[in-house]
This record gives structure tokens, sequence and C-alpha cells, in this order.
């Protein structure tokens, strides 16, 4: 039986690599991050004796006269618009509860749903007795964040045809701070894959041929077999996400791929080695920044 064996060697630091995340502002609890009255008071700070103080780790973040604390590891804030894969946790009247990895569970209403076929009409009794059969407890679904309550718990919807359940593929949960906001989360990769970046830090890697029919309503899920070939992409895709997020880098559709393409003078397993892990990433950045620059 063959084992695989590492010696333990010097880790080597990369200069270049730290020059775009060195340049942020990281500020501890307690610092002092202006004494400059004119700015206001945004998420993670507060007043005192005059002074805009951090009340979180993380990087300073500056819009105009708004100042704000990004923390680097947190739980996931909502806000409207943002796209998020999430897990049916309830069934409830008229509700289904959803895990999106914020602090309170999410809610999505049998009012906010698309009913099967795409009718449009009032939701009645019928409707909430076979909400079970719409979506049941274990259901992965991608939605999109509709309103935020006072308590801080999401209400979403998926009354688009790109929403709904999700069937065959790959769950990989990484910080919901690495995840870039772009105007779209939902990618088909050219390496053969779709993947779809959660705002809350749930990422959904899944064949590319997954199509959702129109008259589905977002409810018939492909269980068709996944052919060994398309299961190698998601397998790879999956383990450079988690190597991206290991290594603190943003996920967006250009880091990942490149990060994909870097990864293909390795096996699928090798990626999660750490020296190896740290060499693709290294390569993925030094791209980021060449294309950048």
């Amino acid at each position: 039986m063959a084992v695989d064996i590492r010696l333990p060697t010097a880790r080597k630091r990369g200069s270049s690599g730290l020059a775009a995340e060195g340049s942020k502002h990281l500020v501890a609890p307690g610092d002092i991050i202006t004494t400059d009255t004119g700015f206001m008071r945004g998420h993670g700070t507060y007043m005192e004796d005059e002074k805009l103080i951090a009340s979180v780790a993380g990087a300073v973040e500056r819009v105009n006269k708004l100042i704000c604390v990004q923390p680097l590891q947190t739980r996931y804030n909502g806000e409207v618009g943002d796209v998020v894969v999430g897990r049916i946790t309830e069934v409830q009247q008229k509700r289904w509860k959803v895990e999106t990895n914020s602090r309170l569970d999410s809610v999505l209403l049998l009012s906010s749903v698309n009913l099967p076929g795409g009718e449009l009409r009032r939701r009645s009794a019928e409707d909430e007795l076979m909400m079970r059969d719409y979506l049941q407890e274990g259901d992965l679904i991608s939605a999109e964040v509709q309103a935020v309550f006072a308590d801080g718990a999401l209400s979403l919807h998926t009354r688009s045809l790109k929403y709904g359940k999700l069937g065959q593929g790959s769950l990989v949960q990484v910080s919901p701070s690495l995840v870039k906001r772009r105007k779209t989360h939902f990618h088909n990769l050219p390496c053969g894959a779709s993947i779809i970046l959660g705002n809350n830090g749930y990422i959904w890697i899944y064949p590319f041929a997954e199509q959702k029919e129109d008259e589905a309503g977002g409810f018939v899920t492909n269980l068709e077999p996944v052919p060994s070939s398309d299961r190698e992409v998601i397998s790879r895709l999956r383990n450079c996400v988690i190597a991206l997020n290991v290594h603190k880098m943003l996920l967006y559709d250009t880091s990942v791929l490149y990060c994909y393409e870097t990864s293909l003078q390795h096996q699928i397993k090798e990626i999660l080695k750490p020296e190896v892990m740290e060499e693709i990433v290294m390569e993925t950045r030094q791209r980021l920044i060449d294309q950048e620059g």
C-alpha cells in the first residue's frame, strides 16, 4: 500500500503576491480609525470622545463620507438584491424556513415562489397543502433577497426562472466576506461547468448541461447520471474554491477560472496538499495582478 509522506519544510513567503492586500487599512476592536468629525459612522464602528473607533476586526472601507469596517470573519449580513444559496430547514404555514449562513433563518413565503407551470394567481389552500411537494426539508435552493426585517432576518423570493431548487452538484461553504459583489453571480465557465457564487458564502458547482425547463417553475430537478468528465471538472473546481478560501482570496468568476487553469498541471486530489495549494494560489494571484496592471 502506497503512503504519501510529506516532510516539514520552511514555507516560502511571497512578496509580490501580498502587495494588493497589504495596502488595506486593517484595524482591531478599539483602534481609532479617525479623529475627523466630518465622517459618518457605518457598520463596525462607534463614536467616543469625538473619535471614530472600530468595534470589529477587519478592513476599513470608505465611501465618500461614510466609513465602515468590513469584518474578516463574520456571519452573512444580507442586503436586498443579494443572490443566496440556502437549504430548506422547515416547512411552516405559507412559508419555508431557509438556512442561509446568517444569524437567523431566512423566510421564503409561498407567495414569493413561482407555481409549477408558471401560472400567476393567488395562492389557495390546495397550494398550502402541496408545499412539501414543491420544496421539502433538505432541499437546496438559489434565491434572491427581497427584504431585510428589523431583526436582521431575510425574506427571499424565487420568482425568476433562474432561481429555484438545485439538482446535482457540489456545495462549498466559504467566508461570505470573500465573495465579490458582481452584477451577476451565475456563471457558465468555459471549463465545462456552471457555478453560483452566493453572497452568503455558499457556492454551488453543477454540470453545465443542467437546464431548467420553462414549464417546471424551478421545482423539477434533473437526476440524470452525470458523466465522469463533468464530475472531474466539478471536483477540480471545488478544490480550487477551497484553496482560494484557505488563502483568503476574493472569489469571482475570473479568480476561480484562473485558479482552475493553473491547477491543470496537478491531479485533482493533489490540489488540497498545502504546498501545492500555495503554489497554485500564488500563480493565480500573480495572473490577476498582471491582468489589472
